[in-house]
């Protein structure tokens, strides 16, 4: 299937891996970007030395194009990009920050960026900017997004922009990506369907929880982790939604993350001040801490997760391959009957 995202990132279907904290790491990565879509590597947790290890990873496990996704409000977000840079990374995907300089970097060494958006505005500011796709995301994603669903979102910013749209925000299917399409985007990103597949290195326990869920199993909120998002609605996200980080709390968790990333201590009072105060500090770290213990432990008691309104349609476990071309194979299908039915 072509589209102008398949010919602008020069792969063979139109799916991109959502870049996640945590899970989309060189495995999986490597695993969409073999089947014929775009993996994204995210960057957050990282220090830039381990950054440059896992692009290397990437690069050892595909010689297919793959990305590399960075949360600008983020501390260590400029260095890990910096990093990335250097590796002259196909594609680089950046969100919640102005990314002229990373453009404009990028290009020079002829690779492409994509701006992940969740309101018009800054649609229309990254094309300003020169960004060359943007990845829309619509309000049944899971983590990051704003308050307009991907069905109204997509075709408001189409109209308003001409360069590639990747809708993200509640796809899992053939059927979503026959619907993106007809909405005006040119492909679409899969995080929560990517997540439970077998190259996905998420606890097993989790994975399989995770299966039992339903569309109504997840819990929006800009407490768990400082910013509005959408995640699993289990006791340790529940709980993390409902309470006020203590100044110590938001002290030693700004120590953790520090630990996690190697940056500077003042920068994290920066990054936090960016935000909404120092108490999100607390909420990014107790947050780090609990995608931990879910995805590395399978402990969803204690643990949370990202996860998209998309999960109650997933019931299995397939390989990233697997997903890629039947959620292809459906969509053509899809629209194909759509169109006998307009003509019959």
């Amino acid at each position: 299937m072509k589209t102008r995202m398949t010919e602008l990132l020069g792969i063979k279907h139109p799916v991109m891996l959502a870049g996640m904290a945590f899970i989309s790491l060189p495995k999986l990565v490597a695993a969409v970007s073999n089947a014929g879509g775009i993996g994204m590597l995210n960057s957050v947790a990282y220090t830039p030395d381990q950054t440059k290890d896992v692009i290397r990873q990437v690069k050892s496990l595909t010689d297919k194009p793959f990305g590399v996704n960075a949360t600008l409000i983020f501390p260590n977000a400029r260095e890990n990009l910096e990093v990335a840079l250097e590796e002259k990374v196909p594609i680089i995907n950046f969100a919640l920050g102005k990314g002229d300089w990373i453009i404009k970097a990028v290009h020079e060494y002829g690779g492409k960026v994509l701006a992940t958006v969740a309101i018009e505005k800054h649609a229309r500011r990254a094309e300003m900017d020169g960004a060359d796709g943007l990845v829309v995301t619509g309000h049944e994603a899971a983590a990051h997004g704003a308050d307009v669903g991907t069905l109204v979102l997509v075709p408001l910013i189409a109209r308003q922009t001409k360069i590639p749209i990747i809708a993200a925000g509640g796809f899992c299917d053939g059927r979503g990506l026959a619907a993106a399409l007809a909405l005006g985007a040119d492909g679409i990103s899969m995080g929560t369907r990517l997540m439970l597949t077998q190259e996905c290195d998420m606890h097993q326990k989790a994975k399989e929880l995770s299966l039992k869920a339903t569309a109504e199993d997840t819990i929006c909120s800009e407490k768990i982790d400082g910013l509005p998002g959408r995640w699993l609605k289990n006791p340790a996200a529940i709980k993390m939604a409902e309470r006020r980080p203590s100044f110590f709390q938001a002290f030693s968790s700004a120590l953790q993350i520090k630990r996690m990333i190697d940056v500077p201590f003042f920068k994290l009072f920066l990054g936090g001040l960016k935000q909404r105060g120092v108490q999100d500090l607390a909420r990014q770290a107790l947050s780090l801490k609990g995608l931990r213990a879910a995805i590395d432990n399978g402990d969803l008691e204690n643990g949370v997760l990202p996860m998209s309104q998309a999960i109650g349609l997933i019931k299995d476990l397939p390989t990233c391959k697997e997903v890629i071309e039947r959620t292809v194979a459906e969509a053509e299908e899809r629209l194909e009957a759509v169109s006998k039915k307009i003509t019959s």
